[in-house]
């Protein structure tokens, strides 16, 4: 004799089985999108470890006495520690890119704290705006990849870090300067030559093959080197 609640319970199994083997190969491209990303780095995955664990520990290095008045970011890109954002005064600013720059791996601290009142959050979401669109752009940009370079907006001043070409750093300046809301570009990227390049590379980058420079905007926003 048939059980009725098994007939019922394996014909809903059959109903959901597309549902459940379609979400595996969702996962699994997730995955391997994660790990594609981390493969075209041009860090190694240590290296990348070490950065984020960088990140945490500079920001708990803040001495307490200035953290409640001051408004921090730490970018860590191969073991060079940025800091951005504002503290409340030139004691406070040496200070905590000292404390900084005792934290197990960094191997460089770029202090680009300004001395002045913590952003507003309208501020700091146009900053987040200007980051995403130049992340846009560079995505966009055919003679570059994207992945090589990390943006970092503060007070409309963008940071550009990553391990670049010559060329390449000057694609990712262009495309950054001329993007509108950006009021000046600081290039803290470190320029190897295109053999060191290759050796870093695990894959080919978007920019390997040379191609013409990009047509800039009306008056492009300035330009200084770290």
């Amino acid at each position: 004799m048939r059980n009725p609640r098994l007939a019922l319970a394996v014909t809903a199994l059959v109903a959901a089985l597309p549902f459940i083997t379609g979400c595996v190969p969702a996962v699994i491209a997730t995955g391997a999108t994660v790990g594609v990303m981390s493969a075209q780095d041009r860090r190694s995955t240590g290296v990348q470890t070490d950065d984020e664990g960088i990140e945490w520990k500079a920001a708990q290095s803040v001495p307490e006495r200035y953290a409640a008045a001051s408004h921090l970011n730490f970018t860590s890109f191969n073991q060079r520690l940025l800091i951005t954002g504002e503290v409340p005064g030139e004691e406070a600013r040496i200070a905590i890119g000292e404390h900084a720059a005792k934290v197990l791996g960094v191997k460089e601290v770029i202090n680009e704290t300004a001395v002045g009142p913590a952003s507003s959050l309208s501020a700091r979401s146009n900053d987040s705006y200007i980051t995403s669109k130049v992340k846009a752009r560079l995505v966009d940009e055919k003679n570059i990849s994207a992945n090589h370079i990390k943006v970092v907006t503060e007070n409309g001043i963008v940071y550009l870090m990553g391990i670049v070409t010559e060329r390449e750093s000057k694609v990712a300046v262009a495309v950054a300067r001329t993007t509108e809301g950006v009021r000046k570009v600081i290039n803290v990227m470190q320029v190897m030559s295109d053999a060191e390049i290759q050796r870093l590379s695990t894959f080919p980058s978007a920019g390997d093959s040379p191609a013409a420079a990009p047509q800039p905007a009306p008056q492009p926003a300035p330009v200084e080197s770290r």
